[in-house]
């Protein structure tokens, strides 16, 4: 399957491989993205980087919702009893995973399904905590959508610097190969950062709400 999608990448099989990506069946996002935005910048392509971080965020969107939508509609008994079945086995699945993707949601709530597109382990699994918990749909969306399409920037530069700095490279798995050995150590440094970044916020709001609140129990000064 992986060789059909590198030797045919077009939007369509862009949008079909991310949206495969996103869903319960194990394929890796970086076979997609980075050799399609390789692709894109080659002098004779008919593809836009832009259009391919576009689609390829559409089609994770869509696989993220079916998981989301069987998640909600099946229930945790059965999800489970998939996950821990034969075929939840040959995709990659047990309970032991699904457990680990729930707790992740419990513990950092709804934006979790934005955080959860920068985790390798979590990425495909997420969006059946929130289907599980019945999220908003709407904020479903948008959460996921931002992560993903922060994840699908973050692979389509992979594959800018595989054009530029690998001059060498001329296939699609070439490139796919290298994306596949910095994209988790990236994805890991995009959310330390993204992390960091929200931490500083939520610090200063505190820190602006006490200084309002102290400046308030002091009154107005005579």
């Amino acid at each position: 399957m992986i060789e059909f999608f590198l030797d045919n990448l077009n939007y369509w099989t862009v949008f079909l491989g991310m949206m495969i990506e996103s869903s319960f069946i194990p394929f890796p996002s970086e076979v997609i993205v980075p050799p399609a935005a390789w692709l894109a910048l080659g002098p004779d392509s008919e593809m836009n980087i832009v259009l391919v971080v576009l689609v390829a965020t559409l089609g994770a969107d869509a696989g993220a919702l079916i998981n989301y939508y069987l998640a909600k509609w099946l229930g945790r008994p059965i999800v489970y009893k998939f996950a821990n079945s034969r075929v939840g086995h040959l995709c990659l699945l047990n309970g032991e995973k699904v457990a680990h993707a729930e707790e992740y949601f419990r513990k950092h709530g709804v934006v979790s399904t934005f955080f959860g597109r920068l985790v390798p382990a979590v990425r495909q699994l997420i969006s059946i905590p929130a289907g599980l918990a019945e999220m908003k749909l709407h904020t479903f969306l948008l959460f996921t959508t931002l992560g993903a399409g922060l994840w699908n920037i973050v692979l389509a530069v992979l594959g800018y610097v595989v054009r530029v700095s690998f001059p060498n490279v001329e296939t699609t798995e070439d490139v796919s190969n290298l994306a596949s050995t910095y994209s988790h150590e990236i994805g890991y440094g995009i959310l330390a950062i993204v992390v960091v970044v929200i931490g500083y916020f939520i610090v200063k709001r505190v820190v602006k709400k006490r200084k309002a609140a102290q400046a308030g129990q002091q009154g107005p000064k005579a």
